[in-house]
């Protein structure tokens, strides 16, 4: 029998019915919209931005190895994996660590297995591989990675999510890492696929707690042979099954002692109450903003779950009756990858969710009473359907003072590239403008090289690797080179960029909010983790000021004590370091501004 992968709108007479049907039920409005035309799709035009891909000058020349090249005949062979920026080393700059997988069957000349990587930061523009000395290199198929300093030492650690057993790597500070999964109680005695994670500090003791995502029930200890891989149907194509009619698995919350070791809590904290699931991607925002982080968890095929703190260290889903579970029509979705902010700056965050092609992405908007409407259509986001979409983000790309949206995708059949489904394995990127008023432009047609590349893409981190202003997109591209996207004219406009340090809460500052006014015109981010699919981006805060020179005021809101620290008359184009009751202790201003 063969178990479609996902419901689809199709080309056969079957799926055409299905498509009229939708048709049929689809709103008026959603066909009549005037934000349809707002795209980019005539590629006269250029923007003052432009994205270049500047990897292989920065030297990140580590190809990505993810299963077949031609031909996926398992699941995990399609799902890729993401990749981080963070400064490991604490000197100010953005390093950037790679994920790494391997091949079905595959037998490697001892020294040639391909290998996760971490690149030094050398402030010119360029990368030094620096996984030797650094104790980061690992065979085996690497989904995840998240960062946090779990022991409060001052230096940010790395957790890695595998197909296989996950690993907790602890900043040494002087360059290196060591592996204290077991030592930390984080290690499992039979594997499992983690994808997504992200450390909270959900209890607000000032230590940061783990939450990590898991796929389907698919045994990495036992050896596969693709001899016994049976085969389903997409679009009446013979491909790979799954995930539907895979068994799905359940998260993990897990809770730090404050001693360097951590306890499963998942079943008293009632992360196991929605059952299994296929989840992706996980991060946490405070998103009622009743000053307790909550988890948002992406899932695949099934319904996304929106976890409420109850503020007793336990968790209820709440993501059916907010809004957030499905998309408007009633439909649960094939999520993917999650962005989030506060995109209208009425003050509450709101969420940006990808998903499988024949279907829109979402953004789910916050109605500030603890629901979601999904604006997906009349916010002009809701125009793309032929992508599957993976790695998402918004960053200000020309410092507007308005948070964009970039998309990055990739199909999981090469086998599309035999037939006219007018879809492809390799995909361009996709960038929406914000206009400032609710609504989004397409403009990727305007964005340069970079954006109209073509590569089966999964991760995407975001940040400013060159601290020059202009935030740039570090992306993973399946069985090839990584993308480094210089942000080329964005700092043409003004900026402030802030660290965080926390004292009495954690030292990363996971959770703090802070809040920066122009005017009348009040922009708000938090310090997290996570977002985008399965992947860390930079955790420094980013705002756009336009034209603004002096910024009103700042406002960062604690997260352990919910103090508020305010800053007033800042000078814009500056990258600020504040410490949790000491100020700004250090500022860094580009040379060229």
């Amino acid at each position: 029998m063969n178990i479609p992968r996902r419901r689809f709108l199709g080309s056969s007479l079957f799926l055409l019915g299905s498509t009229l049907t939708d048709a049929l039920a689809t709103p008026l409005w959603k066909w009549k919209s005037p934000l349809v035309v707002e795209t980019g799709v005539s590629g006269s035009a250029t923007s003052p931005v432009q994205f270049i891909d500047v990897a292989q000058q920065a030297g990140l020349t580590t190809p990505n190895v993810w299963g077949g090249i031609d031909t996926k005949r398992i699941i995990i062979e399609t799902k890729g994996s993401g990749l981080a920026f963070f400064d490991y080393d604490n000197d100010g700059w953005l390093d950037i660590y790679l994920t790494n997988g391997s091949r079905l069957n595959a037998h490697w000349a001892p020294g040639k297995e391909p290998t996760t990587h971490l690149y030094k930061n050398n402030r010119d523009g360029t990368f030094t591989d620096v996984t030797d000395k650094s104790g980061l290199g690992r065979t085996g198929w690497q989904t995840g990675v998240c960062v946090g300093d779990y022991d409060n030492d001052g230096w940010d650690d790395l957790f890695c999510a595998f197909w296989g057993h996950n690993i907790l790597f602890h900043n040494n500070g002087n360059g290196t890492f060591t592996d204290v999964t077991r030592k930390a109680g984080l290690a499992q005695e039979k594997g499992r696929w983690g994808t997504g994670c992200t450390f909270l500090d959900y209890d607000r003791d000032g230590f940061l707690d783990l939450f990590v995502c898991n796929f389907v029930k698919l045994d990495p200890d036992k050896p596969l042979s693709t001899n016994d891989m049976s085969f389903c149907q997409w679009k009446g194509v013979p491909t790979m099954c799954g995930p539907r009619g895979l068994p799905g698995d359940t998260d993990i919350l897990y809770h730090n002692n404050g001693d360097g070791t951590f306890t499963d809590v998942s079943e008293k904290a009632g992360i196991l109450k929605p059952g299994p699931r296929y989840s992706i991607s996980a991060t946490s925002y405070d998103f009622d903003n009743d000053g307790w982080p909550d988890i948002y968890v992406a899932v695949d095929s099934e319904p996304s779950m929106m976890f409420k703190n109850n503020h007793d260290g336990t968790f209820t889903d709440v993501a059916v009756i907010a809004g957030c579970a499905y998309n408007e029509d009633g439909h649960e979705q094939a999520g993917m990858g999650l962005g989030v902010a506060d995109y209208d700056c009425d003050g509450w965050l709101d969420i940006f969710k990808t998903n499988f092609a024949d279907d829109t992405s979402d953004l789910y908007h916050n109605n500030g009473d603890g629901t979601f409407s999904d604006l997906s259509f009349n916010s002009g986001v809701g125009i793309n359907n032929s992508y599957v979409a993976w790695g998402c983000g918004f960053i200000d790309y020309d410092n507007d003072g308005w948070a964009d949206i970039v998309q990055v995708n990739g199909h999981v059949y090469p086998e599309i590239d035999n037939y006219n489904f007018g879809e492809s394995f390799k995909n361009p990127r996709l960038v929406y403008k914000n206009l400032g008023n609710g609504r989004f432009k397409d403009v990727s047609a305007e964005m340069g090289p970079g954006i109209s590349a073509r590569f089966s893409s999964r991760g995407a981190a975001f940040g400013d690797y060159d601290n020059d202003g202009g935030m740039d997109i570090l992306i993973l591209n399946m069985n090839d080179l990584p993308s480094l996207l210089h942000n080329v004219g964005g700092n043409k406009q003004n900026w402030i960029k802030i660290k965080l340090v926390g004292t009495k809460c954690n030292r990363t500052a996971i959770g703090a909010r802070a809040r920066v006014a122009t005017g009348k015109h009040i922009q708000m981010d938090e310090v997290h983790g996570g977002t985008s699919v399965m992947s860390q981006s930079d955790l420094r805060l980013h705002f756009g000021l336009g034209k603004v020179e002096t910024v009103d005021w700042i406002e960062i809101k604690w997260p352990t004590t919910q103090k508020i620290e305010r800053f007033t008359q800042v000078k814009a184009n500056q990258i600020l370091t504040i410490r949790e009751g000491d100020g700004i202790v250090s500022t860094y201003k580009p040379k060229s501004m």
